[in-house]
């Protein structure tokens, strides 16, 4: 009886290992095979809930396409499928596609994002707002760094003055880590803008936000030690050093309030954009929350000093890299230079005289692809070209892909800021130019953004020379990095 006991054992085992088997191969032929109404793109979904994260993550020395992205367009053509971090996501290349994600925000397509990168940015930040309250917290910015703005407030002196103190300290050191030196100057730069922050506190949030920055574009597995974990840990210290500020400046308000009165209250602080905020959040019925207010300034300072230092550090390397490029950038601003009267500092006039500069930075924007995806949301099932997108499928519009198609942009890894010469259109972003992203959603720092990097042309190449010392080389992880930093010797010339 025993035997038998221990036979039967043996065979329900047995059955139930191998209904575990049969379990497991069902859920990864579904996995593999999702469910969809039409025909799917073609790719492959990777392995259960991994997906294709891991190679969509490895780096990359070059500045060509991701080689994640590269071998598969090879492979599937300009549309295909694959899962990154536990979601089915669309990959798109093609143009026609890109355009039609961009312009049926909110009828087909909303703003969307893997939840490890809402970890890192915030729950409530601007990217995750929809509809209205997206055009609300929009309007607020462009409020203060829109183009307007930008021409009708200090914020051309406070950029010039910025550039030209921090080139004159650089000039006296033997070497300078450009990448971490231009970081310095935008983010206390956009800290001093957005919060008026005094030198020692800034100190504090800039080191939160490298510690951030670090680990940015990783593969969100939060342990101890990895990328991800410093990131999530570099958010936290600057979110507490945002909502100290913002208590702060509240009870600060509420006491000038009490005392004085709301217009001696403006005119005690500087009229920054936390100002702006303050307004909102203490409105009879508000619309912004505190968190949401927090999230928003976290986001406007990681993009304002990350983009922008990145992309200046590149455009430096690529002019040390092209003398000619550099001796007609030059000629551009000397002649600026030159024909300024007294020793007033650049006018609005000259800096929108500045052709060639955009060229230049409209060149290195398009090389750098400092965002390696752009991400969507479908809000029902779409079909495109005989594919279908389920609905709550991510789309990824892949601006490298884009950017460095030889049929858009000729030999497209050569640095060459004439081809967008007579091409006004690519300011306002197209179909073939999305470095500053496209549609309703098209990044509101980029004036701002483009304004810095001009005037930091402007003083680099009219007062300076440099030279290369070391490092240089970019990587993609998949968005850009400088593993090695960009080390340059500066000095004073003119």
């Amino acid at each position: 009886m025993c035997a038998y006991h221990m036979r039967l054992s043996g065979v329900a085992a047995f059955v139930l290992l191998l209904m575990l088997l049969l379990l497991l191969l069902y859920a990864v032929h579904r996995w593999r095979n999702p469910r969809c109404s039409g025909r799917l793109p073609p790719g492959s979904m990777g392995l259960p809930l991994v997906g294709e994260t891991l190679e969509f993550f490895s780096p990359e020395a070059s500045l060509d396409v991701p080689r994640f992205v590269r071998h598969r367009l090879e492979r599937y053509g300009p549309i295909f499928k694959t899962s990154l971090v536990g979601h089915p996501v669309v990959v798109s290349a093609d143009e026609e596609l890109n355009y039609m994600v961009f312009q049926q925000e909110g009828q087909l397509f909303q703003s969307w994002y893997p939840d490890s990168f809402v970890e890192i940015l915030g729950r409530d930040n601007v990217g995750e707002q929809q509809g209205a309250m997206f055009k609300y917290l929009k309007n607020m910015v462009l409020r203060y760094f829109g183009p307007e703005s930008l021409r009708e407030s200090s914020m051309l002196r406070d950029v010039e003055h910025a550039v030209s103190s921090s080139l004159c300290t650089w000039s006296t050191l033997p070497a300078v880590e450009l990448k971490e030196a231009v970081s310095t100057m935008v983010f206390d730069l956009s800290a001093n803008k957005l919060l008026d922050l005094e030198p020692s506190r800034s100190k504090i949030l800039r080191k939160s936000f490298f510690d951030f920055v670090r680990g940015l574009i990783s593969f969100p597995l939060y342990l101890p030690g990895t990328a991800y974990y410093s990131c999530m840990k570099g958010r936290q210290s600057a979110m507490e050093v945002l909502q100290e500020v913002l208590e702060e400046r509240k009870r600060s308000v509420q006491v000038l309030e009490a005392g004085e009165g709301a217009m001696e209250t403006a005119r005690r602080h500087g009229g920054d954009f936390l100002d702006l905020v303050i307004q909102e959040i203490t409105k009879e019925k508000p619309v912004v929350t505190d968190r949401m207010a927090l999230d928003l300034m976290f986001v406007l300072l990681f993009a304002s000093f990350h983009t922008t230092s990145l992309a200046l550090t590149l455009a430096v390397k690529l002019l040390a890299d092209h003398p000619r490029v550099l001796e007609e950038l030059t000629v551009e601003h000397e002649t600026i230079r030159k024909a300024r009267h007294g020793s007033d500092g650049i006018t609005w006039m000259e800096y929108k005289s500045m052709t060639f500069t955009s060229q230049v930075i409209n060149e290195t924007v398009r090389l750098a692809n400092i965002a390696p995806g752009i991400f969507r949301k479908a809000l029902k099932d779409i079909r495109f070209k005989g594919f279908t997108i389920p609905a709550g499928w991510g789309v990824m519009v892949c601006p490298p892909a884009v950017h460095l198609n030889p049929v858009i942009y000729p030999d497209p890894l050569i640095f060459n800021p004439t081809r967008f010469k007579d091409k006004p259109e690519i300011d306002r972003g197209s179909r073939h130019f999305m470095a500053f992203g496209g549609g309703l959603r098209s990044c509101v720092g980029a004036d701002f953004s483009k304004l810095q990097m001009s005037i930091f042309l402007h003083f680099l190449v009219t007062r300076y020379r440099w030279k290369s010392l070391g490092g240089g080389k970019t990587v993609r992880n998949p968005g850009l990095e400088f593993p090695d930093g960009y080390h340059i010797q500066i000095r004073h010339w003119n």
